[in-house]
């Protein structure tokens, strides 16, 4: 009788998405609430468009070197880590034997079964070593271009979102009309985006859209009532 192939579908692409997360709902944000501050105090939309623009190159720059720091110091952890258990295995081999061991006696297995495993890890030194950085450690290996991609990608997320609010202050020459089209779209951008938020991430799509609305929404609306406090001092 013909069986169907179990094929297993799991989302890999988690770090990208952490990164486009991180850029998109900051370059939506910052941005955001700059504008509505600035149009709270200023009538034109030139000055906003400038502030804007340079917040978001500013940001953009900030947060991708933020990640690309981030994403090496990980990186130069792991391999830190690495050379340790490395040594330790040749020099104080018994001990981490025991460490073997003790992984597995968690999962319920006796000493009788964990013996042949051990020596089979003791007869490849790099298994071995793979071994106690994943299932000690908990540290899996960075990707060689993590670092660079992870920038790339947390700035190119910044600047996408946060030409969202500004485009209407580019189009239009009044500042209160502009901010009201600005507050239109990007509270629909922050709740598109973060449905699809949810739908990676394995929250609640629709929980999660409101919570990345609210947040920004909430962001402009102090931005905007400060101005507004600082414009009658």
């Amino acid at each position: 009788m013909p069986t169907t192939p179990h094929i297993e579908h799991h989302f890999t692409a988690g770090e990208t998405v952490r990164d486009i997360v991180i850029g998109m709902s900051d370059g939506l944000t910052v941005p955001f609430a700059l504008a509505a501050g600035l149009s709270g105090a200023v009538a034109s939309t030139g000055i906003v468009v400038t502030a804007g623009l340079a917040e978001v190159a500013a940001g953009a720059i900030a947060m991708g070197l933020g990640g690309y720091l981030a994403a090496r110091g990980d990186a130069e952890h792991y391999a830190s880590e690495r050379r340790r258990e490395e040594m330790e295995i040749v020099e104080k081999p018994l001990a981490e034997e025991e460490e073997v061991a003790h992984v597995f006696r968690e999962y319920g297995m006796s000493n009788e079964n964990i013996a042949p495993i051990v020596a089979a890890l003791k007869a490849n030194p790099t298994a071995w070593v793979d071994f106690m950085m994943k299932f000690e450690l908990g540290l899996e290996e960075p990707q060689p271009m993590r670092a660079r991609n992870s920038a790339l990608t947390i700035a190119a997320s910044y600047v996408a979102g946060g030409l969202i609010p500004l485009s209407p202050y580019m189009l239009i020459s009044v500042a209160s009309r502009a901010m009201l089209f600005s507050v239109a779209i990007t509270l629909v951008a922050l709740l598109l985006f973060g449905y699809i938020k949810g739908r990676f991430t394995g929250n609640t799509p629709v929980r999660s859209a409101f919570q990345t609305m609210l947040v920004g929404g909430l962001a402009a609306a102090a931005a905007f009532t400060i101005a507004k406090l600082i414009g009658r001092v």
